[in-house]
């Protein structure tokens, strides 16, 4: 389901995405390019987050916080 936004953009912004709008970018309205754009921010986020979570989880491994699992228990859990 579609909904619509109503953005207020300076002279300066709408200029660069006119410049990524039409012949002369790879995106045919405004519109296909700032969901692109949405779109890449979110799976950057996600990326984030995940590296986030990694990180938290070497940090555990160097302090020692680790549980030792059992590989035919990894496997069942799938």
């Amino acid at each position: 389901m579609a909904s619509s936004l109503t953005l207020s953009l300076t002279k300066e912004l709408r200029h660069f995405i006119d410049s990524q709008v039409g012949d002369n970018g790879v995106y045919s309205t405004p519109s296909e390019y700032v969901r692109d754009v949405i779109r890449r921010d979110r799976e950057r986020l996600a990326d984030y987050e995940a590296e986030k979570r990694i990180m938290a989880g070497v940090k555990d491994l160097a302090a020692g916080d680790f549980v030792e699992v059992d590989r035919d228990d990894l496997l069942s859990n799938l």
